[in-house]
């Protein structure tokens, strides 16, 4: 607990710095932002009040989209309304306390979506391949046990990470260079070797991201195997457009995701604002467009 103490380096706990070296850009991202956020909110709740509220769509598919509106709604939650306060207010410092449970809970969240898009893929996958055995194989019991695996792995995946990066000594150091406390961002303001953390970090990237996705593709091949053997016109096209929405959601959340640790210790300004615009967009777009 000492080492966390005194870690402490700023009164005020820490600067999110932003996009305040661009103040043109941070009017117009205040009016986007605001936008895209409300869009999320009606969105992804509608989809779980609809979810909850018709009988028809009490189904393995709709159980886990509104478990992915649900963390949607929850993870824009828990970075976009710091942001816009902090643009408006120019005050752009966040708490120590609160600048650890932003980090639990964005990552926590994030990590919790890749295992989720996995098992959506696998809900694809028996359905479409499995039409017949789907209501067996996909019962209620399994559906909430494979969602408590996706949320429990997600936020044990995320005690671990945060635990590991407050534990870093940063020695005065206190702007964040990002609109949110994340461990890209905060292992940048370690005055030690952050090596070890780093390849934690990139460990817990392969088993979190790199894992489903593998797991994704495979359900994907299989369907694709599957859709091509439809006789049907109506059927293929059917098969085609529920896959397809999924997959890309998939494309966008594991591609500016995974691209963001390419910017993970960026030197340039225009490199910083590529890093924070796919944080962004990873973090407020992609919930967005989920519904």
């Amino acid at each position: 607990m000492g080492r966390f103490n005194n870690t402490f380096s700023h009164p005020d706990g820490f600067v999110l710095v932003g996009f305040s070296e661009w103040p043109r850009l941070e009017m117009v991202l205040f009016v986007a932002v605001s936008t895209f956020y409300i869009m999320t909110l009606l969105g992804n709740s509608a989809i779980i009040f609809l979810s909850h509220l018709d009988p028809r769509l009490h189904t393995p598919m709709y159980f886990f989209l509104a478990n992915l509106s649900f963390l949607d709604l929850c993870y824009t939650t828990s970075t976009v309304p710091q942001m816009l306060v902090n643009i408006q207010s120019h005050r752009r410092n966040i708490s120590y306390t609160g600048c650890i449970a932003q980090l639990f809970v964005f990552l926590g969240l994030g990590s919790t979506e890749c295992i989720l898009l996995s098992i959506m893929a696998f809900d694809r996958y028996v359905a479409i391949c499995r039409p017949l055995h789907y209501i067996v194989i996909m019962n209620s019991r399994l559906c909430q046990q494979m969602a408590a695996v996706a949320w429990g792995t997600g936020f044990s995946n995320s005690l671990v990470q945060t635990v590991l990066t407050f534990l870093l000594p940063r020695c005065g150091q206190y702007r964040v260079e990002n609109f949110f406390c994340e461990v890209p961002a905060m292992l940048q303001l370690s005055c030690v070797d952050t090596r070890t953390n780093e390849v934690e970090m990139y460990a817990a990237v392969v088993i979190i991201k790199v894992i489903p996705v593998g797991l994704i593709l495979f359900s994907y091949i299989n369907i694709v195997r599957a859709v091509v053997g439809i006789q049907s016109t109506e059927g293929r096209k059917k098969a085609f457009n529920t896959c397809g929405s999924h997959l890309l959601v998939v494309v966008m959340f594991y591609g500016s995701a995974i691209s963001g640790y390419a910017y993970m210790a960026p030197k340039s300004n225009s490199a910083k604002l590529k890093g924070k615009l796919l944080a962004l967009f990873y973090g407020l777009v992609t919930p967005m467009l989920n519904p």
